[in-house]
């Protein structure tokens, strides 16, 4: 099959929006600041995502489809930045993290925002569900960014066993040690 025998548009709606404390976007793909003033500011943002509480505020019409959810310890999160300049979409290479020492990947191979379909996915731990509501930690989203979907984490399907990755990616990670 070919693009050309697929619909035009693809139509998601949003079953309910993040809450968070984050409003600033810290996607940046232009550019990069003294490396250890980067490695500060990524440590202590890492850090404060780590530890924040959002709550996912699912439409009430959609409440039963959280039966059983809270049984789970960490769920998966699809969500649209909203937020995110619409230039940055026709982006096809980035510096990872805006770094100008990694060289530039093709964006299907890093997590960046900027893509054709900016869908993101986030792991975070399940703390509490309250009706339609939802509190997690550890999620990385603006405020009012819309929820497109919610899955639960399962080891036997999710885990991967030695996953193999670019030392890039390494060289990113230690940013936040």
């Amino acid at each position: 099959m070919t693009l050309e025998t697929y619909p035009d548009k693809i139509v998601l709606m949003p079953v309910g929006y993040i809450r968070s404390r984050i409003t600033k976007l810290a996607f940046s793909p232009d550019g990069d600041i003294d490396p250890e003033e980067r490695k500060r500011k990524v440590r202590s943002r890492h850090q404060q995502v780590k530890q924040s509480i959002s709550e996912l505020e699912i439409d009430p019409d959609y409440e039963d489809l959280l039966d059983g959810i809270d049984a789970f310890s960490h769920i998966l999160v699809l969500y649209w930045p909203h937020l995110l300049p619409e230039k940055e979409r026709g982006l096809k290479k980035v510096h990872p993290m805006g770094r100008k020492d990694i060289p530039e990947q093709g964006i299907f191979a890093t997590r960046s925002p900027a893509r054709p379909n900016p869908v993101l996915v986030s792991s975070v731990q399940l703390l509490e569900r309250n009706k339609n509501v939802l509190r997690v930690q550890g999620l990385e989203a603006l405020d009012g960014s819309p929820i497109l979907d919610i899955k639960p984490v399962v080891r036997e399907k999710d885990g991967i066993e030695n996953p193999r990755f670019p030392d890039w990616i390494k060289e990113i990670h230690k940013d936040l040690e």
